[in-house]
């Protein structure tokens, strides 16, 4: 028997202040469920590309901490492997016709702090999703998350300590981290209320999986070299390709 999943989608409930319904008061409808097989559920697969002369990263000096290590470290704010840019946040911006209640998945994301790096550059969670931060390394870090769209917090983490735990509860993209404590120390997390997302790897390449059948908004966004969309439409267990290129500047 196929499984069908029957989403519904409630419109605005607008209540007048007095008791007199106004005229141009809209009524209050149910719109009809919406329904997919959850077998045709497709995908979207692709590269980012880098067009342009890549500067040569700068490297980070590290000597104000013995504790973080001899090893060479370089900015990672522009990663470009023959011609593929990494560390790009792709995601579903517009055209989910339905209020995705998906929960959080159980596994925690985990960022790392190695050599006084944040490890992953770019990370991506869902909403209320666990984002575990561990300190790998032989010296005091001091996480310090600055959104926009909620309050901002910082605390110190010991060397080898346990893990700290947080989750964050608005959708908000290019969330930077940084480290009070180590200032070259900067990543970003990005938080969204779906699961349609992923971030490029060093191969410029990145795939969103399980997406109904829609047509939608794909949004590509780089630290420094900004936001690029496209629209694409996703057909019933359909496999489409997007690919996008970003400009030097």
């Amino acid at each position: 028997m196929k499984s069908w999943i029957v989403v519904v989608l409630l419109s605005a409930l607008f209540v007048s202040c007095n008791s007199k319904k106004a005229d141009n008061t809209p009524e209050v409808t149910l719109k009809k469920p919406v329904e997919y097989n959850s077998a045709d559920v497709g995908s979207i697969s692709g590269t980012v590309k880098f067009n342009g002369p890549v500067p040569k990263p700068a490297q980070i000096d590290m000597a104000q901490d013995p504790a973080c290590g001899t090893q060479p470290a370089f900015d990672e704010s522009l990663v470009v492997n023959n011609g593929d840019l990494a560390n790009v946040f792709v995601y579903v911006k517009t055209g989910l016709i339905y209020d995705v209640l998906v929960p959080p998945p159980p596994k925690p994301v985990v960022i790392t702090q190695k050599g006084c790096r944040y490890e992953p550059h770019v990370a991506a969670a869902q909403v209320n999703q666990i984002v575990e931060i561990v300190n790998a390394d032989d010296t005091t870090h001091n996480i310090h998350p600055m959104p926009a769209a909620s309050k901002q917090w910082n605390e110190s983490q010991l060397p080898k300590a346990e893990p700290i735990e947080k989750t964050f509860n608005k959708p908000e993209v290019m969330i930077p981290i940084k480290c009070n404590q180590h200032p070259w120390m900067r990543m970003y997390l990005n938080v969204v209320s779906n699961p349609f997302f992923a971030v490029s790897g060093s191969d410029g390449k990145f795939e969103i999986k399980g997406l109904p059948p829609g047509e939608y908004t794909l949004a590509a966004v780089h630290e420094k070299l900004g936001e690029q969309d496209v629209k694409i439409t996703v057909g019933p267990k359909e496999s489409k390709t997007a690919d996008f290129t970003f400009q030097a500047h």
